[in-house]
């Protein structure tokens, strides 16, 4: 980030709670500190990336009453939503306007200035700091007034992340099972597109449209043909006997005939659901 704000022709104060890390991007024109206080010197915007809610909680109750009132401060970090509703109103108290804008961006993707940017907060605040974060990357997407709701889709986002990477471990551990080259498995998602359940099933699972195209008890069936393959060579499988177990408490309960999608039937208010 530092290195995009420079290209863009900013002058930017870096510190970091690693002095090396900031000495190193003065190599790219920017200027290190060795104190936050001492960063904060002359500072039109300030930039929190930092690495969960205690070391941005940290670092605010070192900084935050020398921050000027009316001053943008932005947080990146990946954090909890109810750490970034307190920091929003810990923010309002001491007169600086508190955005969360945590990311979708890769290193490069940020030095590049693509990805995805969400924030959310006040919209005059939002307007106010909106060109500046359009020089940051390709997609800024204002997720609205509720100071909790950008940390929250972040970690949907994440959510969706670490699940697709568990069930390829899965994938991969059953075509060990067989003797497929995880390779090989990968190359069924160049032909089959599994995330179109995203768009497809996503969308009637969140309406709370249950109405079978792929029945619980069939795809429980397959399940147990899952586990059983790697069973036989002995892997062992780490998201699919959670899904399980699942699946059999719903069955249990008079969902078997429904669609796969009923796992989200807790999740759905049960006024919307068909």
């Amino acid at each position: 980030m530092a290195e995009r704000w420079l290209k863009s022709g900013n002058t930017v104060h870096v510190w970091n709670r690693t002095a090396d890390k900031a000495r190193a991007l003065e190599s790219f024109g920017a200027k290190a500190f060795e104190d936050p206080l001492a960063a904060l010197d002359g500072a039109e915007i300030v930039h929190v990336i930092l690495s969960d809610d205690a070391a941005v909680d940290g670092l605010l109750d070192r900084i935050i009453e020398r921050i000027p009132k009316g001053t943008l401060v932005i947080d990146h970090t990946t954090t909890s939503p109810a750490g970034a509703a307190e920091r929003s109103a810990r923010g309002d108290k001491a007169g600086i306007e508190f955005l969360h804008a945590p990311v979708f961006m890769s290193p490069q993707a940020v030095r590049e200035g693509t990805g995805l940017m969400l924030v959310c907060g006040p919209a005059a605040r939002v307007k106010k700091a909106e060109d500046h974060l359009k020089e940051m990357t390709g997609d800024v997407w204002n997720v609205g007034e509720d100071p909790r709701h950008a940390a929250a889709f972040k970690l949907f986002g994440n959510a969706m992340i670490v699940t697709i990477i568990g069930g390829l471990s899965d994938v991969y551990g059953m075509a060990r099972s067989v003797g497929v080259d995880p390779r090989d498995a990968q190359s069924l998602f160049a032909h089959f597109k599994a995330s179109n359940s995203i768009d497809i099933r996503g969308k009637k699972m969140a309406a709370g449209d249950f109405t079978p195209s792929f029945e619980l008890t069939m795809a429980r069936k397959d399940v147990r043909l899952m586990n059983e393959m790697a069973d036989r060579g002995d892997i062992e499988m780490h998201v699919l006997p959670a899904i399980a177990e699942r699946i059999d408490e719903l069955i249990a309960t008079g969902f078997g005939d429904r669609d796969l999608g009923v796992m989200a039937v807790d999740a759905v208010p049960e006024a919307a659901r068909t």
